[in-house]
């Protein structure tokens, strides 16, 4: 495997171990992550060695979600007064190569176990969304936090997570852009197991993963290409959707609002313009 910026790699008995790494603070998903990422889990789908990943985050927190500071410049063109159709389109082909490297992992032909623990905000759910399997450790909060920041979320949450907590529970979330333990987590089906800290969950995410890799390779394999048929259509209108919505309407006086109150270390003053 590659040397990664973002990330760090690791095979041993047939299962990869995929860990965040930054360079932002708690693993904050900047220029790298997005870059990398589908280059990871396109190498690990051609891998015939690897038969399932493990996608966990380094130091105390699985990650804080979308570097914001660091894809300011990107945002930057179509918040001007005047962006017309030219930074708009910039700035949907922007957001659809995002979306397509949270979509690798959901593509991945193997079988992907987050293990989260600490913070999971924002662009992190969209990550863990596209994984088969979560389990977290007990000091886990997950937050679908982009509404506080005056964004709809576009990577993959609000067209991933109906099939995983239902409607009812993702509106709740994205509406309120509440943050949630992890109990509540399990509760609501977010995740399948909560254990007490982070070295616990990792062994068993290892566990979990070594009882899939013993298992017929090819067959895991067609079961996880079964299920991804039930479900990718929708989910592939649905990102089309959102990156055309947000291209739209996104830019608005309250994006930079929240962006300026962000760097600012205040809290932002919404006036739905």
């Amino acid at each position: 495997m590659t040397d990664w910026q973002a990330f760090t790699v690791d095979i041993a008995n047939h299962v990869a171990r995929v860990t965040l790494t930054g360079p932002g603070k708690g693993n904050a998903q900047g220029p790298d992550f997005w870059r990398e990422l589908p280059l990871i889990f396109a190498e690990l789908s051609a891998n015939p060695d690897v038969r399932a990943v493990v996608l966990t985050g380094s130091g105390k927190h699985f990650s804080f979600g979308l570097d914001l500071p660091a894809i300011a410049a990107t945002l930057a063109p179509v918040l001007a007064p005047d962006a017309k159709a030219a930074p708009r389109t910039d700035f949907l082909h922007e957001i659809r190569r995002m979306q397509a490297s949270v979509t690798a992992v959901a593509d991945c032909t193997k079988p992907v176990i987050a293990a989260i623990s600490g913070w999971c905000i924002g662009g992190a759910l969209d990550l863990i969304a596209a994984a088969d399997i979560r389990l977290a450790s007990a000091d886990a909060k997950f937050s679908l936090r982009e509404a506080k920041v005056a964004i709809v979320a576009d990577i993959g949450s609000l067209q991933r997570l109906p099939g995983i907590i239902g409607e009812g529970h993702l509106r709740e979330l994205a509406y309120t852009a509440k943050d949630i333990d992890a109990e509540r987590a399990e509760r609501i089906g977010l995740v399948n197991d909560v254990y007490p800290d982070q070295e616990a969950v990792l062994a068993a995410a290892d566990a979990m993963a070594a009882e899939i890799a013993a298992n017929p390779p090819l067959v895991v394999q067609g079961i996880k290409d079964v299920l991804e048929h039930r479900t990718r259509p929708a989910v592939t209108d649905g990102l089309r959707y959102v990156s055309t919505w947000n291209a739209a309407f996104l830019p608005s006086n309250d994006l930079t609002e929240a962006i300026t109150a962000i760097f600012q270390k205040r809290e932002p003053d919404f006036k739905g313009e």
